[in-house]
């Protein structure tokens, strides 16, 4: 059988709070995959039914430790109402899908990334976890909402000039984004650049990896637009193109279903173990 051609339950919960890279799911090799999110921001791009709530539900539920220990806070922008709002319950008031409740999030975003940033010139230049300093993942779910399809010019300048201020300042002092979206085309995206890390599930078209992936990728193997568009075959198989190495890595998400997201929600409700 193909390599990855099979779907994986969710991963475990982790033990121990911990920032560092969440386990997302298996190499085609059949190692652990691990995926760094503190000081970086990371793209991900598929066609619909390719399997993005898979990478975002593991990355989530892999720093619920963390979150409950109040060394990472997730605020959620979900303008489809679909994929987040089934475990809102972990993001307390730090969720919003109102286009203009999002302008606001991600205005507040950058309140704290300013803040923090005028205190740690000339006294830290990474940022480091605590509870006074978490580190905050903005997660937004189809941002072609709120970038390109949104009909009010002011409040998609709005969130398109907080988005590329977070992409742009953010990780240095703890404040990262993960972005998901179908098209991945420069005017539906005009930031994508801003994402040292980039994940392309299936997508349509070949043109479309090195749009994702950044040139040469297709080249190099990541042949995107080849993985199956049944779910059971290709549902979270993606390419991963990290800042840090210019070889895609091939690797499968785990499948966190609806049942797993509830349970989440139960134990972490607004971010705290209950």
């Amino acid at each position: 059988m193909t390599p990855l051609a099979e779907p994986l339950p969710a991963v475990p919960t982790p033990q121990l709070a911990d920032v560092g890279p969440v386990e997302i799911g298996t190499c085609e090799d059949g190692t652990p995959y691990r995926l760094n999110l503190h000081g970086t921001h990371v793209l991900v791009a598929g066609a619909t039914g390719s399997g993005k709530g898979s990478w975002i539900w593991s990355i989530i539920r892999g720093l619920l430790p963390a979150t409950a220990a109040g060394l990472v806070q997730i605020w959620a922008l979900d303008p489809k109402l679909m994929e987040l709002s089934y475990g809102r319950r972990l993001f307390g008031d730090r969720y919003a899908a109102d286009p203009e409740q999002c302008a606001d999030l991600l205005d507040e975003a950058v309140k704290v990334m300013q803040e923090r940033a005028g205190r740690f010139a000339g006294v830290q230049r990474s940022h480091v976890p605590t509870t006074d300093d978490p580190f905050v993942l903005v997660v937004v779910d189809e941002v072609a909402f709120l970038t390109a399809y949104q009909p009010d010019k002011h409040l998609r300048h709005r969130i398109t000039a907080a988005l590329a201020t977070l992409t742009t300042q953010g990780r240095a002092v703890g404040v990262g984004v993960l972005a998901a979206l179908q098209d991945p085309r420069k005017e539906v995206m005009n930031i994508r650049n801003l994402f040292p890390d980039k994940i392309a599930l299936r997508l349509d078209e070949s043109e479309q990896v090195d749009m994702v992936l950044g040139d040469g990728a297709r080249d190099r193997g990541a042949h995107a637009d080849l993985i199956s568009p049944r779910p059971e075959l290709g549902a979270g198989v993606a390419y991963v193109r990290l800042e840090t190495s210019p070889d895609p890595v091939r690797v499968r998400a785990a499948y966190v279903s609806d049942t797993d997201i509830k349970a989440m929600a139960n134990e972490y409700a607004g971010g705290e173990a209950v």
